[in-house]
């Protein structure tokens, strides 16, 4: 009789392919030049560099050119080779890339921001340059012709950015943990809704225009799922991080989220698999287990004369249960939880080893990351980070 063959699953584990150096401070964002082996970075020491692959195999710069303020962010669109850069000073400085990537022209400044610019996109199909700053303002000019068209004042400094093309909604997060989504006109925006799952700053957005996903990193060290096109109002949570959520990419063609965090680790999110909500903590008075009261639970506690005790929650149920009758950690990866975390007794007992299958892969860089850009033509993955080094993973699946 034949023994029975089980394929090994595919995983992604990223694959060190080179790494740049050469900046002076903090590289805050840098991206991948399509059909080129080359990199555009831009930096705290005030430079915009695109680093072109030598036959040494190295990446030098072939142009290095100088700001008047150190660079924050940029957007840069491979069609039109144009590029935009957000400065410190509230400015964006906009740039045409020769065909060779060998000079790069200037074009037209926008004074968009009175203070920081913390994420800039070129929307190519609108002909606009969106943008947000630490002065609480998310902005919008006409590319064509670089006049301002409108802006929104948020509740606090808007951190990142996002836009769906299709419905022209635009997806603002802050440093008050909240997501701002507003329909733009031309020259006008209304406030569909808020978003607020968060308990720190929002850091990272991403949109996934085929699913309809809005996906969310913080630094409460979560990501937040928002399912915008379907089962609205829906929150999926994933916990897999140890420090605060710098950025995110979406991989399409595999279905796969990738996620950073300041302490240089990456996770790779399976996103085939059905997930279940993040269930609500439940309020009570006494364990909804053993019915013991909790410690500001004062007329239980007299007529027990019982002292009362510390309330926790399960993570799989919700519900308010005592440290005795939640004594057992487990991992629950279909809500997110990669970790070990506190579940009821009974619920511990529930889980079944398929049910804690990680869900996810985890991966250490070796560098503190800022920024992350996937290039899914050939599956590569750049990391920029707070250490002055830029480094370049191929993250082709490969048999576990």
């Amino acid at each position: 009789m034949a023994a029975e063959i089980h394929p090994k699953p595919l995983t992604r584990k990223p694959v060190l392919l080179n790494k740049v150096e050469g900046s002076q401070d903090v590289v805050n964002m840098a991206v991948i030049v399509p059909k080129e082996d080359g990199v555009i970075s831009v930096s705290e020491d005030r430079t915009v560099r695109v680093w072109m692959k030598r036959d040494s195999g190295q990446y030098w710069p072939s142009v290095y050119h100088s700001m008047p303020a150190p660079c924050s962010c940029m957007s840069f669109n491979p069609e039109t080779r144009r590029l935009s850069v957000g400065l410190d000073n509230g400015t964006i400085s906009e740039f045409i890339l020769a065909e060779d990537y060998n000079k790069m022209n200037p074009t037209r400044t926008y004074s968009a921001h009175q203070s920081r610019v913390t994420m800039v996109l070129f929307i190519l199909e609108m002909e606009w340059m969106l943008s947000t700053g630490q002065d609480k303002l998310f902005t919008w000019h006409c590319s064509e012709t670089g006049e301002r068209l409108g802006n929104y004042r948020t509740t606090a400094c808007a951190s990142c950015l996002q836009f769906d093309v299709e419905t022209r909604h635009v997806f603002v997060g802050d440093h008050s943990g909240q997501v701002t989504i507003l329909k733009l006109e031309q020259d006008n925006c209304s406030l569909i809704t808020t978003f607020k799952g968060h308990t720190a700053g929002v850091t990272a957005l991403c949109w996934d225009p085929v699913q309809r996903l809005l996906f969310s990193g913080s630094s409460d060290h979560s990501i937040i799922i928002w399912d915008i096109g379907g089962r609205k109002g829906t929150a999926l949570e994933l916990q897999g991080h140890h420090d605060k959520i710098q950025s995110i990419s979406y991989a399409h063609h595999s279905r796969q989220l990738i996620s950073c965090s300041a302490d240089g680790g990456i996770v790779v999110w399976n996103m085939d698999v059905e997930r279940q909500e993040t269930p609500e903590w439940l309020d009570s008075d006494s364990c909804q287990k053993c019915d013991q009261p909790f410690f500001w639970n004062f007329k239980q506690m007299w007529d027990c004369k019982k002292i009362g005790l510390r309330q926790h929650h399960c993570r799989k149920c919700g519900k308010a249960v005592c440290g005795k009758c939640s004594s057992k950690r487990s991992t629950i990866p279909l809500l997110g939880f990669e970790f070990e975390v506190r579940v009821c007794d009974s619920c511990y007992e529930s889980i079944t080893d398929e049910q804690r299958a990680p869900t996810a892969t985890f991966h250490n860089s070796k560098h503190n990351i800022a920024h992350v850009h996937f290039d899914p033509t050939r599956i590569w993955l750049l990391t920029s980070g707070t250490d002055k080094v830029i480094k370049l993973w191929d993250m082709t699946p490969v048999v576990s």
